[in-house]
Parts: C-alpha cells; structure tokens; sequence
C-alpha cells in the first residue's frame, strides 16, 4: 500500500518545478528556496492541507527545535597540571 496519494505527489511535483524556475519561496520569511529537501517539505505541507494522504510530520522534525543552532555552548577550559598529594 502507498505511503502517499496522488495529491501529495501532484503537490510535491509542483514544487519542485517552482524551485527548479525559481519561484518557490517560503512561507515564513518570503526567502526563495534553493534546498532540494526545503521544496519537497513545502509540497508536503500543502498536501496535508489540502487533504491529501501523506504520513503525520515526524515529531523530531520541528525547527523550532534546533533554534539555537543545534549546538551546546561549549565552556572553554584552561588547562591545568594536576598534582598528586604526597601520602603519609
């Protein structure tokens, strides 16, 4: 059985065909898009909107998520020479 239905591949078609003449551009910001992987996500998107079969987003997906830039601030760290106590 077919994850997706024809809907999902008519949208995701057509966004591709926007990204590939340069017209697709992102909902938010109104940037044009370039990433292969942002124009199928936007034919995704308007496939669940319009009703389309297409699988629920996956929960790890959210961009919210990595905000920070995925990254932990990293403490910066002196090095230091460590000593030995003298046993008695």
């Amino acid at each position: 059985m077919p994850r997706y239905g024809k809907k999902a591949a008519a949208k995701v078609k057509a966004a591709m065909h926007e990204r590939k003449r340069g017209t697709l551009r992102s909902g938010r910001s109104g940037k044009k898009v370039k990433s292969r992987k942002q124009a199928i996500a936007i034919g995704l998107s308007q496939a669940r909107r319009a009703g389309g079969k297409v699988p629920t987003r996956a929960k790890g997906s959210s961009s919210r998520r990595s905000a920070g830039g995925g990254r932990k601030a990293s403490r910066k760290t002196t090095s230091r020479k460590r000593t030995r106590r003298a046993r008695s």
